[in-house]
């Protein structure tokens, strides 16, 4: 039996999975081929939904497909990967229990994604969160939610202040799109909260370059920023993160506040799993990959250099450079769902034009823009050269994403999500015992008043 093995689940791994399994459909069921997938997930998070899951706009569960039920025709390990020796043909994986152990393969495709990028700022790793899984999600949506109990119930203006002061690092799509949507969240939310002012809440965004949201042009980037800045939002362009100890949040510009929330989106890595493989990797720890996306060394995007093929490995993704024939002016592929989407169609195509001897194709594209949403019913877009902006562009944004999300059922799930929010009120609950949901039983059993063992949870 040949086994191919696909690491990582994400856009690349899932869409790579779904698409080969239904072209090796008969080989499967004949026991000559396994398409093995693995993952520390038993789920493929559809990440452009995460803001809107951590605004409540959809419901966590149906921001994930499940493998099981999705990839009927495939192995599914749930575990990760720690190492890959493609010379011996076999990877190490670690369960969630036991010990590691190796497996066998005979071709691999590397999609493992990518990671957030941390920096060596003091105190980043103790108080910041990233956003790049639904677990981040659904904790930020209850830290958020909870620090309006604080402020409600607290006399200590210190606290009170800190607690509503809420700080994103990072002014790309996930940064502008997480605090779009949690600032319009928090602005709803004041409203049932009398002991509070909205014009307490204060939101910053804090941004290296000289421009927000670079994907959607200057002019639709200094709109989103002129649209945010009318909101309440305190924009910092040309400013990084000092350090942040304690909450303590210190700005290269000289300003210095206390925060309880600190959002960190600030640029993503190639997943750290490469580091551990004998593959070809780029300067900036990319996987190397020429436009057929096979792995390849001494790959050269400027001088057009096609590099030496490593047979029997595929790559594509955020992990990976891929060099990028468009008009964008970049010379390798960035690391976008648009791409990844396109690119796992490409690569699933040639693992089985590989398999069954014929012609592969390479991964060209044509750029055509990208939208964004900020909040209910605000967005802005630019596509194919059409720039729009407000309820328009937020409904492109939808749409879009709507007729990219897996299954009939998940897209019938969300759209449901979204009608019922129409025509009611969001719900501004937050499940912060989730998180430490044996707590008041561990109370009982050890003979102490639960009310005095539960505490917030963060």
């Amino acid at each position: 039996m040949k086994r191919i093995v696909v690491i990582g689940a994400g856009h690349v791994g899932f869409y790579v999975a779904e698409r080969l399994s239904k072209k090796l459909k008969s080989d499967i069921k004949r026991g000559q081929v396994e398409l093995m997938v693995i993952d520390p997930n038993q789920h493929m998070t559809y990440q452009p939904f995460l803001p809107e899951a951590a605004a409540g706009s959809i419901s966590p569960r149906h921001g994930v497909v499940p493998l099981r039920q999705a990839l009927k025709h495939c192995t599914i390990v749930t575990a990760a990967v720690t190492a890959i020796d493609h010379a011996g043909r076999k990877l190490t994986i670690q369960p969630f229990t036991g010990p590691a152990r190796e497996l066998e393969y005979d071709e691999i495709i590397v999609a493992p994604g990518s990671v957030s990028r941390p920096l060596p700022i003091p105190g980043l790793a103790d108080a910041a969160i990233g956003i790049k899984s639904m677990g981040e999600a659904i904790w930020l949506r209850n830290h958020v939610l909870q620090r309006f109990d604080i402020a409600a119930t607290t006399d200590d203006p210190v606290v009170r202040r800190s607690a509503l002061t809420f700080v994103t690092v990072g002014g790309g799509f996930a940064g502008a799109e997480t605090l779009g949507e949690l600032e319009d969240m928090t602005a709803n939310v004041v409203k049932n909260y009398p002991e509070l002012d909205a014009d307490e809440i204060k939101w910053y965004l804090v941004e290296y370059a000289d421009k927000i949201m670079p994907e959607v042009g200057p002019q639709m980037g200094a709109y989103a920023a002129r649209q945010l800045t009318k909101r309440g939002v305190d924009i910092r362009l040309g400013t990084t993160l000092k350090s942040c100890e304690g909450g303590h949040v210190v700005l290269t510009d000289g300003e210095e506040f206390d925060s309880d929330t600190i959002i960190w989106t600030a640029g993503v890595m190639p997943n750290p799993v490469l580091k551990q493989s004998d593959l070809p990797i780029g300067p900036r720890g990319h996987l190397e990959c020429n436009t057929q996306l096979q792995v390849a060394t001494g790959v050269e995007a400027a001088t057009n250099q096609v590099g030496d093929v490593v047979e029997g490995a595929w790559g594509a993704g955020d992990s990976t450079q891929v060099p990028d024939t468009s008009d964008f002016p970049m010379a390798y592929c960035t690391p976008s769902a648009q791409h990844a989407v396109r690119q796992a169609r490409i690569l699933a195509d040639n693992v089985y034009a590989a398999h069954v001897g014929r012609a592969l194709q390479k991964y060209e594209h044509k750029y055509i823009g990208s939208v964004a949403g900020l909040g209910l019913y605000k967005g802005v877009a630019n596509t194919y050269g059409f720039k729009a902006k407000g309820l328009l562009a937020w409904l492109m944004h939808r749409g879009y994403h709507l007729s990219r999300v897996p299954g009939t059922g998940r897209k019938g799930r969300i759209l449901t999500d979204w009608i019922v929010g129409f025509f009611t009120k969001r719900e501004m609950v937050q499940l912060g015992e989730i998180q430490a949901g044996r707590e008041p039983f561990e109370a009982i059993a050890a003979g102490t008043d639960p009310a005095r063992a539960h505490k917030p949870t963060d």
